[in-house]
């Protein structure tokens, strides 16, 4: 059995191809260098060539609130042709099993809390990611209308935020744990007395290592056959103010948290119903303290010797 795994040097594609490789599992990783997802005849010609029995789709162009609010556009066009030229290249050389990743984004902003899949689609979408959310609604829809048209056992879940070793810790387009690590330990080690935050610290949000997530698309694609998206989650929330106490704490930092209440919260509160899939028999293993102390030593190590993307 051959998987390919699309995004396979990202923080969650990297992840996936480690875990599968640990089970022994022959893996095909894939990214810009290997095979350009935005050429659809590119595409077709490398997956009919590998014959794959699983693709699991880790790439995106992602981002934070300022880059998603920043480049629509290019969040959602990237991402409906990247998503489109997968799967259209999946039925063609008839693969089996396809796992397409998508984001909790997906639901309303005003969304009643914990988020059930039926959720989907039933108010108005958080504006300063609207265009995301929307090429992973498309995509969603796209894997039901195979299984629809061609009888695919083809599958979709959604993340909730995902952090860990290997993220993105530009500031301009990283996602907010990353971006607090990064602040918070240059401000530590520059003694500054202050770091400044976007928002209010009030919207709640919940996080998942994103080895707990590679756990998860292991057993989904063994257990799960539905047209209905499945969420993945700790099924737990905190406030962005208690994360950055936590990040600070955890970093070192000693001075004062100050709140730019000019910027955008997002969203003010995301947490996911995540019964379905523990139904399935996953369970997160990865506490929010451990993981946060974990991936400040991999940033501090991979840092030190200029791996880290910033």
């Amino acid at each position: 059995m051959t998987i390919i795994v699309a995004g396979a040097t990202g923080l969650v594609g990297s992840a996936i191809v480690k875990a599968y490789e640990a089970m022994g599992q022959s893996v095909v990783g894939i990214n810009r260098s290997v095979v350009d997802l935005l050429n659809g005849q590119q595409t077709e010609e490398f997956i009919t060539s590998v014959k794959p029995s699983l693709i699991i789709d880790a790439a995106a162009k992602v981002g934070g609130i300022g880059a998603n609010n920043s480049n629509p556009v290019e969040f959602l066009a990237d991402n409906l042709t990247i998503q489109g030229n997968l799967l259209k290249a999946a039925h063609k050389a008839d693969v089996p099993s396809f796992v397409f990743l998508g984001s909790s984004c997906i639901y309303p902003r005003e969304c009643a809390q914990p988020i059930k899949e039926e959720y989907l689609m039933t108010g108005p979408l958080e504006a300063t990611n609207s265009a995301y959310a929307i090429a992973k609604i498309a995509g969603i829809e796209l894997v039901k209308s195979y299984r629809k048209e061609y009888g695919t056992k083809w599958i979709s879940l959604m993340p909730t935020n995902l952090y860990g070793p290997g993220d993105n810790f530009d500031l301009g387009t990283s996602h907010v744990l990353p971006a607090l690590i990064r602040r918070f330990l240059e401000a530590s080690e520059t003694r500054a007395r202050k770091v400044t935050l976007w928002g209010s610290g009030s919207p709640l949000r919940e996080f998942l290592h994103v080895d707990d997530l590679a756990n998860a698309v292991v057993v989904a694609s063994k257990k799960y056959d539905s047209n209905l998206h499945l969420n993945v989650g700790s099924g737990e929330d905190l406030s962005i103010k208690q994360l950055a106490e936590k990040v600070s704490a955890a970093t070192g930092f000693t001075g004062h948290i100050e709140w730019d209440i000019s910027k955008p919260d997002g969203t003010p509160r995301k947490v996911l119903d995540v019964s379905r899939i523990k139904a399935l028999g996953w369970r997160p293993t990865v506490s929010l303290d451990e993981g946060i102390a974990s991936t400040i030593a991999w940033y501090k190590e991979a840092n030190a010797r200029g791996e880290v993307r910033k």
